[in-house]
Parts: C-alpha cells; structure tokens; sequence
C-alpha cells in the first residue's frame, strides 16, 4: 500500500524527489502522513479536494483488500 500511495503522489508532483511518505500503526488501522513539496501541495489536493479523495479512496480499497483499515494525512513541511 505505501508504494501504491508514493507511486501516485510522485505523478502528481513537480518535484517528485521531496515526496515522504510515513507510515504508523494505529487503533485498528494504518495512518500514512505524506509530505510533499510546499508548492506541490495544491496539486495533490486538487480541485475541491477531489484529487485527494480519490487517492484516499483507492488506498481504502487496497487496504480492504488486504482486511486492513487506512487513513492518508498531509503534513506540511
């Protein structure tokens, strides 16, 4: 699930190089905290936020694949 969520973020950036993305075990689900480049952040959140709404939605499918529950928070750098 971490590369699949790295893999789209990377596409969607200018500078694919500052991409972070941390990864913790929760209460019953993974929490992945993605740091992108301060001027990259627009893109990945998109318009209305429908760009990370579908990035959440195909980590939570991948996730539910697996029987496993995920979230996806953006940090700022």
């Amino acid at each position: 699930m971490q590369e699949l969520v790295k893999f789209i973020t990377q596409a969607l950036v200018d500078r694919p190089e500052l991409v972070e993305l941390l990864m913790s075990e929760g209460e019953g689900a993974t929490l992945f905290e993605l740091k992108v480049a301060p001027e990259d952040v627009g893109k990945v959140i998109g318009r209305d936020g429908r760009t990370i709404h579908a990035v959440r939605t195909v980590l939570a499918a991948a996730a539910l694949k697996q029987g496993k529950k995920a979230r996806l928070e953006i940090l700022e750098k």
